[in-house]
């Protein structure tokens, strides 16, 4: 009972990091604004740059990538330290390192459910692709450079930032498939990579109907004025 008390707790710590609104904070630290309300109506760092500018997007793009990577280095010093407490696990369980991997992929999938879902804005939120960077980097380095390759590359030809993101979904897809992984952070990749593209949905609309905005062009009404 104390093992699922805790594991429990360990899964709401990561959610809680997920679901801090960088995006957010942003506008009302910065424009005092409800970003919400403006651009894609998105927290995420794209949104961010085309209503509050480049230095706050990268900010919070850096941010966001950190709390993948946080999520996924907590899971791994949670599960031995709680295995390591005769309290919580008796002497003959199986090695902690069994269990490693599925902690970090239950640790991945929530802190992006919690980026995607913020209890802080009304489960809202961003589109995850940032946070799911830095789990991949933290998770998997090789996974992660290969994804963030394929959306700097997408990125630079079509200047289109959901094109790049859904991309890069795909491709830590293929990687974590083709490479030597684990099965739970296999798991986590597919499960993760699908839950962006998904979040992407009225991007993918956008694009097919050739109305995605590229990096750089602002929607109707994406810039505001400070309030006072």
């Amino acid at each position: 009972m104390v093992f699922w008390i805790a594991s429990a707790i360990g899964l709401a710590i990561a959610y809680l990091v997920g679901s801090t609104p960088t995006g957010y904070l942003a506008g009302r630290l910065l424009k005092g604004i409800d970003i919400r309300e403006h651009g894609s109506r998105s927290t995420g760092a794209t949104n961010v740059l085309r209503t509050l500018g480049k230095w706050p997007a990268l900010a919070v793009l850096v941010t966001d990538v950190l709390k993948g990577m946080a999520a996924i280095v907590f899971a791994r010093w949670f599960c031995p330290w709680l295995y390591a407490l005769p309290v919580v696990m008796p002497s003959q369980a199986p090695d902690p390192q069994t269990f490693v991997p599925w902690a970090v992929c239950l640790a991945g999938l929530v802190v992006l459910l919690g980026h995607g879902r913020s209890i802080w804005l009304n489960f809202t939120g961003g589109k995850s692709a940032a946070t799911g960077l830095g789990v991949l980097l933290a998770m998997s380095w090789p996974v992660g450079l290969g994804a963030a390759t394929v959306f700097a590359v997408v990125l630079a030809i079509s200047r289109i930032v959901s094109l790049g993101s859904m991309l890069a979904a795909l491709t830590a897809i293929a990687l974590v498939c083709g490479l030597e992984q684990p099965l739970p952070y296999r798991l986590l990749v597919i499960a993760g990579g699908i839950y962006v593209i998904v979040r992407h949905r009225a991007n993918i609309q956008r694009l097919l109907a050739g109305t995605e905005p590229r990096l750089g062009q602002s929607g109707p009404g994406s810039k505001v004025e400070p309030q006072v």
